[in-house]
């Protein structure tokens, strides 16, 4: 698991969840810290989307519609809920995006 690798999981909040993709942060003894991923933008306040990265090159990070990474707050799962193979990994150009944002 690498740094900038994308993911699907199963993320669950209170006695919901569902399974979907993640950006990889980094993985340490036996947990990594994730972006989440969504597609849902434009519904969203001007203050969650703010929060927002939109990923340009979505289609090569292996997502199915435009996605946008959510930089609000980073979740750490155990490595075991984790899928064994990424789906794609981030662009260099949209890594530079979403590091310029986190600068900010």
């Amino acid at each position: 698991m690498k740094p900038f690798d994308i993911y699907i999981v199963y993320i669950s909040w209170g006695g919901n969840g569902k399974r979907r993709p993640v950006l990889v942060l980094f993985e340490h003894e036996g947990e990594v810290s994730v972006f989440p991923i969504t597609t849902q933008y434009q519904n969203k306040s001007a203050a969650v989307r703010s929060k927002y990265i939109a990923i340009s090159d979505w289609q090569q990070s292996g997502l199915d519609k435009p996605s946008y990474i959510d930089i609000n707050k980073a979740i750490d799962l155990p490595t075991t809920t984790i899928a064994p193979s990424p789906i794609g990994m981030l662009s260099e150009r949209d890594k530079k995006v979403l590091l310029e944002a986190l600068e900010a």
